[in-house]
């Protein structure tokens, strides 16, 4: 009995909770969950009242920046840059360039670029972001791992392999210090490491980082999780490409 009016109090509490979740909060919470059709239809209601009631507000910023990245996910990007740009424009002004917001901004804009394959005018805003957070939040700062990782999966896309390696490393090792060694986003590196060691030739080094993102993402996001299946796929695919090699390769 006490079990059923704890369960009930959860529930009313929240039910509150979401009733005073703010707007940009819950466009989030939608991003996150591929639900982009409501988050598309409240981050435009954000936005306009954002606008309306101060349009050079740094939460005015995140609005449009919550609209750019719905937009983004929908292949948007024609809508999505001017908001993006909205956004940069007022939190250089409102809280300066080295903010770490600001830097969010400039990773959005540079990954829409990316997603255009415009990777001559992503690159400048990657690195932009990551000395931000290299100056802001440090050098060992997961933050700044993340930033690593998008500089060099755009270096790989360019076939600059012999400069994302050493990126791809550095996110790692920061990943595992700070995060832990099965932590998702651990996963990620070592997913990235193992494709571009795969994309060089370099199948045998290539394996154990699979092997090991394989590992990770069956046991924290589950065996039918799109990030899981990628790794899984691609792990089967090099240890066929492996088996076809000559012996001794």
């Amino acid at each position: 009995m006490h079990q059923g009016l704890w369960a009930k109090a959860a529930a009313c509490a929240q039910g509150i909770a979401a009733r005073f979740e703010s707007p940009n909060r819950r466009v989030v919470r939608l991003l996150d969950a591929g639900r982009y059709a409501e988050a598309a239809a409240l981050a435009e209601q954000a936005v306009a009242e954002a606008l309306e009631k101060n349009p050079n507000h740094r939460n005015t910023a995140k609005s449009l920046n919550n609209l750019g990245e719905v937009y983004r996910n929908l292949g948007r990007f024609d809508e999505a840059e001017p908001l993006y740009h909205q956004a940069l424009a007022i939190d250089e002004q409102t809280i300066g360039p080295e903010h770490p917001d600001t830097a969010i901004d400039l990773n959005n804009l540079a990954t829409l670029y990316y997603n255009q394959g415009r990777y001559d005018e992503a690159e400048p805003l990657y690195r932009r972001a990551l000395a931000i957070y290299e100056k802001v939040r440090g050098p060992g700062h997961p933050e700044t791992a993340a930033n690593l990782n998008n500089l060099a999966v755009l270096f790989f896309k360019q076939g600059r392999c012999a400069e994302a390696e050493p990126l791809a490393k550095r996110a790692l090792a920061i990943d595992e210090k700070k995060l832990g060694a099965n932590h998702p986003d651990t996963a990620t590196d070592l997913n990235n490491l193992a494709k571009l060691y795969a994309a060089q030739g370099r199948l045998a080094e290539a394996e154990p980082y699979y092997t090991r993102a394989v590992a990770i993402r069956t046991k924290r996001l589950g065996p039918n999780h799109a990030a899981t299946a990628q790794s899984r796929g691609e792990l089967e695919a090099l240890r066929r490409a492996r088996a076809d090699q000559p012996v001794g390769s």
